[in-house]
């Protein structure tokens, strides 16, 4: 991999992590596009943990909080007081556990369907195709959300649908903060509200994602020559992903998602038809 190819290959990892356009449909279909080789484990790994980087960053305070409220949550008794005392230590502790429960899907699929997830990965037809899907996601979630609610109110329920949604964001080309926002307004949060907990619910999928393929690359070893594109892509990775975090929070405030809807409906149609001109 070339230098070049690494910082292309990290502001997309970085970019399209938080935007709702797919980051893995993004690394399937570029590569792809352009005749390059796989990027590999290494470089997989460490354009992982530059987006983790990110989102810990961006959101360090919130974690702060949340980590604290939740070990004094477990002084309380029953979960009743956490849904009864109105002081914002238990609202935290709340949020924390909901993040809990809706990263449960995403872990708990991904590890029972490893291998067929894996597969996916290597079909950039498919990857296309479940851009076209997120596309339709983002346009039924901003025609018919009803975004009235703020994370104050949200339940558990609403954290397990849209932990759901993460779970089927595993697939390359569903995006995992479109598929989350989209569920977040299908159960009538606001556009801020709901892409803050979608990227606070992100934390730990990306942590883990990022210690697995860590494990991985420690096991291959022989990475010196690796080290000027992996520390590229790295750093690309997290700079552009904590950026674009900043900018959607502050896009969504106003904005509705369809412009990144026809970018996913144009990406994806464009993909197919090289696929079939390749084809003939």
């Amino acid at each position: 991999m070339t230098l070049f190819q690494a910082l292309l290959l990290g502001i997309l990892q970085g970019a399209t992590e938080f935007l709702p356009v797919s980051s893995s449909g993004h690394l399937v279909l570029v590569p792809w596009l352009l005749g390059w080789h796989a990027s590999g484990l290494a470089f997989d790994a460490v354009v992982h943990w530059g987006t983790a980087l990110a989102v810990v960053a961006y959101f360090w305070r919130d974690w702060v909080s949340l980590v604290r409220a939740a070990f004094r949550s477990l002084r309380a008794l029953t979960l009743r007081r956490l849904r009864t005392e109105p002081s914002q230590g238990f609202a935290e502790a709340r949020l924390a556990w909901f993040i809990l429960l809706g990263t449960l899907p995403g872990a708990l699929i991904g590890w029972l369907l490893e291998d067929f997830f894996e597969g996916m990965f290597a079909r950039p037809v498919a990857a296309a195709a479940f851009l076209l899907v997120t596309a339709a996601i983002l346009t039924v979630s901003e025609r018919f959300g009803r975004r009235q609610r703020d994370l104050d109110t949200l339940a558990w329920p609403d954290a397990l649908i849209i932990g759901l949604a993460q779970a089927l964001a595993i697939l390359p080309g569903i995006s995992r903060s479109g598929a989350t926002i989209a569920a977040g307004l299908a159960r009538g949060l606001r556009r801020e509200p709901a892409a803050h907990f979608s990227f606070l619910l992100a934390t730990p999928i990306i942590l883990g994602a990022g210690l697995l393929k860590v494990v991985d690359l420690v096991q291959m070893g022989n990475l010196a020559a690796q080290i000027p594109t992996l520390v590229v892509g790295f750093a690309v990775a997290g700079v552009v992903g904590f950026g674009c975090i900043h900018f959607l929070l502050r896009y969504l405030q106003r904005h509705r998602l369809y412009p990144f809807a026809v970018y996913c409906a144009v990406a994806g149609v464009v993909c197919l038809l090289v696929a079939l001109v390749r084809r003939a």
